[in-house]
């Protein structure tokens, strides 16, 4: 049994992979717990997500449940060292997509009595911290694939001679 326990968690360990350092694996698993959570919360409580989506975006039932099917594939994602960089755009690009309900939301704090309105902003502000991070990222593969491939290319050192 306990050959059986190392296993599992040698194996465990091989696909997340998470990354050296605390800090590191604690903002990948915080990821990871808030969009699985926000994502299944999309299924249980819909109409809270209807009720923040503007009036003039179609398809309200269907966008609700296919942005929290990729929060959840996006959480899960971001713990598997092979997808974790796919998983982090696909996750960019989520919160790009429904940043227009995160807007509604705040501009019309009437609507929803309940949540204080620095608290609606502190939740636009929240995302441009996840920009941040992926901004960061971003300006490492720029120069990666700047150094690597215009460098490196035929044609590129071809137009760079002259």
């Amino acid at each position: 049994l306990i050959i059986i326990t190392f296993r599992c968690n040698v194996y465990l360990f091989e696909i997340f992979n998470l990354p050296q350092g605390i800090l590191k694996k604690m903002v990948i698993l915080g990821l990871a717990i808030f969009f699985i959570y926000f994502g299944i919360d999309h299924f249980v409580n819909p109409e809270f997500y209807l009720s923040i989506m503007p009036e003039s975006f179609p398809f309200h039932h269907e966008a609700v449940y296919i942005s929290g099917f990729f929060e959840i594939l996006g959480g899960f994602g971001v713990l598997v060292a092979r997808l974790r960089k796919f998983a982090g755009w696909g996750l960019i690009a989520l919160l790009i997509s429904v940043y227009p309900a995160n807007i509604y939301m705040a501009l019309n704090s009437e609507l929803f009595p309940e949540y204080s309105i620095s608290l609606l902003y502190f939740r636009l502000a929240l995302q441009f911290f996840f920009y941040a991070a992926w901004l960061i990222n971003w300006s490492r593969l720029c120069s990666f694939l700047y150094n690597c491939c215009y460098t490196n290319c035929m044609a590129c050192r071809q137009i760079q001679q002259g």
